[in-house]
């Protein structure tokens, strides 16, 4: 890999949180200014997801640790704290980047033991975030688990993923393989506020337009929904149209989750930006990380018929099971329902 004007910082131990025998170097670049990687070598790629969670695979893959996206919401947020980084801007700034991932995750499938089970990608952070143009991590996975005969999806808000899209599409001649687009709003004012390091919504659009166009059959994750900021009968009618021209097959919906610091880091964005809020969001997640009972039916109410209107059905709106701290993953998403 070659980095224009890198710096190299490893000093004489590794990132706290993980020992130094996995710890590679720490590199800065001008390119991705801000950003710091932590290159590391990774003993395990392929990551067991226990049966109580109850969702439709057992199995994921997460090449990178903290995302550049930057979501506000981000329900990952607090796997940054198993590494002795805070779960707000080190999260968006500080990524663990697992260099030899597809050479480990090719040796696991090779395995006599692996039953092929299916393996879900973007679970946790997205693996199309930006780092990927650097470090080409996820043409080795897609080769390594179509090889070995593994069905696997991807989740993901990166418009990189286009770059993958004829390899996808050979993988997908020798194994299922399912593509998910995370868009969760339109309005370009409330994306740069939220999701400030994501996408443009008008560019995923095009991404699923493009995915459709490979044949491919594209679920869309309407999620979160944003309590009182992206709830709007308005807001999402318009947001299931667009997805519906684009040509995405389906839409799974659920509401916003605040798990652990990740309710600190939104609430803290909120009293800043939209302060009259900030009570009915303390009552709303009053008792702990999920919306209450009745807001989550009132969403399933106003969401159905819309999904209905634009043919987008599929799956019923859900709540997010809360995710565990790596070094067990936080899969959160059911792409294989």
């Amino acid at each position: 890999m070659r980095w224009q004007g890198q710096s190299l910082d490893a000093d004489d131990g590794a990132l706290p949180g993980l020992s130094r025998a996995d710890f590679v170097r720490t590199v800065r670049t001008p390119e991705f200014d801000g950003i710091t990687f932590h290159e590391v070598l990774c003993k395990s790629a392929l990551n067991e997801v226990p049966e109580s969670s109850k969702l439709p695979f057992r199995w994921t893959v997460n090449p990178i640790r903290g995302c550049s996206h930057a979501c506000r919401y981000c329900f990952a947020r607090p796997t940054h704290e198993y590494l002795e980084l805070d779960a707000g801007a080190d999260f968006d700034s500080q990524l663990v980047v697992k260099t030899n991932v597809a050479a480990v995750l090719r040796r696991e499938l090779r395995r006599k033991s692996w039953r092929r089970e299916p393996v879900a990608l973007g679970t946790n952070t997205d693996p199309y975030q930006r780092a990927e143009g650097r470090y080409r991590l996820m043409p080795g996975i897609i080769r390594a688990l179509a090889a070995s005969g593994t069905p696997f999806s991807v989740l993901t808000k990166g418009t990189l993923l286009r770059r993958d899209l004829p390899l996808l599409a050979s993988a997908a001649g020798e194994v299922p393989v399912r593509l998910a687009v995370s868009l969760c709003m339109l309005d370009p004012e409330l994306h740069r506020g939220l999701e400030p390091g994501t996408p443009a919504p008008k560019a995923r659009l095009e991404l699923i337009a493009a995915l459709a166009d490979a044949g491919f059959a594209v679920n869309v994750m309407v999620a979160p929904v944003i309590p009182y900021l992206t709830d709007g009968s308005e807001q999402l009618d318009a947001l299931f149209a667009a997805l519906a021209r684009a040509g995405a097959e389906s839409a799974t919906a659920f509401p916003l989750h605040l798990r652990g610091s990740t309710k600190g880091w939104f609430l803290g964005w909120v009293a800043e930006h939209h302060p009259a809020l900030l009570r009915r969001y303390r009552q709303l997640y009053g008792r702990g990380a999920q919306v209450s009972p009745e807001y989550a039916s009132w969403l399933r109410g106003r969401v159905d018929p819309l999904r209905e209107r634009h043919g987008l059905v599929r799956d019923s709106v859900v709540s997010a099971p809360a995710p565990r701290p790596e070094p067990g993953p936080a899969p959160q998403l059911a792409l294989f329902g």
